[in-house]
């Protein structure tokens, strides 16, 4: 399923936005009122904005160690090196040294990404243009393959926080959305459900995080087991981890979401349709462990991304005296029907009103 073709493309844009708070901080208010055909030509936008920030900024750097014959000492001595090198008549000192460098996995990731925009056939040729003035900067920083690129590398602090936007996007373009053409040539694969799914979740919980700060909590959570008598660590690591989507509290009441996008929102067996039986059984193991003292005030919520089926789910049920039930969210629509779709969800539950 491409559900990316049945998405506003500006939508997509918006939702990068709350799912990461520093695309408002990088001028790239001008992108938001521009309506864009291709995903790709949206990420080469944000990305000639981004990028332009951060090189502002000046671009991350690590130290790295580097091994060098010198004529004057600096670091440490190679004295086995050096030594060598006496025997050959050379009077230089074999040093190891720390070193400054813009050479790292984090500049690399962003030039490997903008290379590969700019042989996309679906941005056009004024975006590329733009990119290319910003790749001349990366010169000097080698381009990786995308299939041997390891995102767990990645570590983040205060020096290099403002890369982890532009991370993202290098993830959404180069993670399994290229495709090579007969000829040779690259182009960006359909936007697929594991990258809308990733963006989807965030999305939400940004969402009710940013709209509603006076939620007492807005989080991922974990939710535990509700366990009778004494159970030793040995044998509570046999049981699975329960990690919700999204957590919202208010006071003594708890909303836990679960954010699904999939092809089909229904399961059919013959003529009937029901939701996935999993999901029912998840969201609701999640509300009665959490519930421990059946005081009612936890809640559950599928929360399904519209497709294009006929029937899509709108139910709440009292299941032992917890709600739990299901609602779509329709991403093919203007973003502010969408932001009221969200916000009935709070208002239902909590009252609440958007801050």
């Amino acid at each position: 399923m491409t559900k990316d073709k049945s998405i506003y493309i500006k939508n997509i844009y918006y939702m990068l936005s709350y799912a990461f708070q520093v695309l408002k901080q990088t001028n790239c208010d001008s992108v938001s009122a521009e309506d864009f055909e291709q995903v790709q030509v949206l990420f080469a936008a944000i990305f000639t904005k981004g990028v332009s920030q951060q090189l502002k900024r000046g671009l991350y750097r690590e130290y790295i160690t580097r091994n060098e014959t010198l004529s004057v000492m600096r670091g440490e001595l190679d004295l086995q090196e050096t030594i060598q090198n006496r025997i050959q008549r050379k009077t230089r000192l074999a040093c190891e040294f720390d070193e400054l460098s813009e050479t790292n996995l984090f500049n690399q990731i962003l030039k490997t990404t903008i290379h590969y925009l700019v042989r996309d056939d679906g941005v056009d040729a004024e975006r590329k243009a733009a990119l290319k003035k910003v790749l001349v900067f990366f010169d000097g920083i080698d381009l990786l393959q995308p299939s041997e690129i390891q995102r767990v590398r990645l570590h983040y602090q205060r020096n290099n926080k403002n890369y982890e936007m532009l991370m993202n996007i290098c993830y959404f373009v180069l993670d399994g959305m290229l495709q090579t053409t007969e000829k040779g040539d690259y182009k960006m694969a359909a936007f697929s459900d594991e990258h809308m799914a990733r963006l989807y979740e965030k999305f939400i919980l940004e969402y009710y995080r940013q709209r509603y700060s006076y939620l007492t909590e807005a989080k991922v959570a974990q939710a535990k087991w509700d366990l009778v008598g004494e159970t030793s660590e040995s044998m509570i690591r046999f049981l699975p981890v329960m990690q919700t989507d999204i957590s919202l509290r208010l006071g003594d009441k708890m909303l836990i979401i679960d954010a699904k996008y999939y092809g089909r929102t229904l399961q059919q067996q013959y003529d009937k349709y029901t939701l996935h039986s999993g999901n029912v059984y998840q969201i609701f193991t999640y509300v009665k462990n959490q519930d421990k003292d059946n005081t009612g005030n936890v809640a559950g919520l599928l929360l399904y991304a519209k497709t294009d089926e006929a029937i899509t789910p709108d139910c709440m049920f009292n299941m032992g005296g917890n709600q739990i039930g299901a609602k779509t969210l329709d991403l093919n629509v203007d973003f502010k029907v969408i932001s009221a779709q969200r916000d009935k969800i709070a208002e239902d539950f909590f009252g609440a009103q958007v801050a």
